[in-house]
């Protein structure tokens, strides 16, 4: 996460409010927070006077199920300046397939770009189709937060042949993180 050009934070729902735990330099560069002001603080912080309160339902819904969720949401940056991003939430499951952290990130939309959000999940259906059939498995597995051993269980694949895999679809999809696949899989709506 830490290399990721994508602004992403760490949250844990073990404890009270699911604080952030940990987040990366685009995320404080997006937001204009410095880390001490975002670390142990719900992801709410960035809501501001006009939040969408219709949203709430939505993520908190997937929250209580564990599932990946992507919404658009106007938030606040530190100085007050409004940006309208696009929001992955996704669970990320320990090797005893427990919850143990929430993955979020966004990205920043350009004010005024009609239809950006649908042209990204165009672009990421487009990019996970081209994968092959068992690249797209294990790309869905990632996207529910499971592990490699976890994905090679539920597919039936060794630990090394899901390595392979999750290697090959980084490289087709072009990405250099697992938070990046993650993003692309859920806007492609695996």
């Amino acid at each position: 996460m830490s290399n990721s050009t994508v602004a992403s934070v760490i949250s844990d729902p073990r404890q009270p409010d699911n604080p952030i735990i940990a987040c990366n330099a685009a995320f404080i560069d997006l937001t204009g927070y410095a880390e001490h002001r975002i670390i142990g603080r719900n992801c709410k912080f960035l809501a501001g006077p006009t939040a969408e309160p219709w949203l709430s339902e939505t993520i908190s819904s997937a929250v209580k199920r564990h599932a990946p969720v992507l919404f658009e949401i106007l938030n606040y940056k530190c100085d007050g300046t409004p940006f309208r991003n696009a929001v992955l939430v996704a669970p990320l499951f320990d090797e005893d397939g427990e919850l143990e952290f929430f993955l979020g990130s966004q990205v920043e939309l350009e004010p005024g770009a009609p239809m950006a959000h649908e042209n990204r999940r165009i672009a990421a259906a487009i990019a996970v189709k081209a994968l092959s059939r068992r690249q797209r498995e294990v790309l869905a597995e990632m996207a529910l937060g499971h592990l490699n051993r976890h994905i090679a269980l539920r597919l039936g694949l060794s630990e090394q042949t899901v390595k392979m895999h999750r290697a090959l679809l980084m490289d087709r999809l072009g990405v250099a993180t697992t938070a990046e696949a993650i993003r692309i899989a859920v806007e492609a709506g695996l």
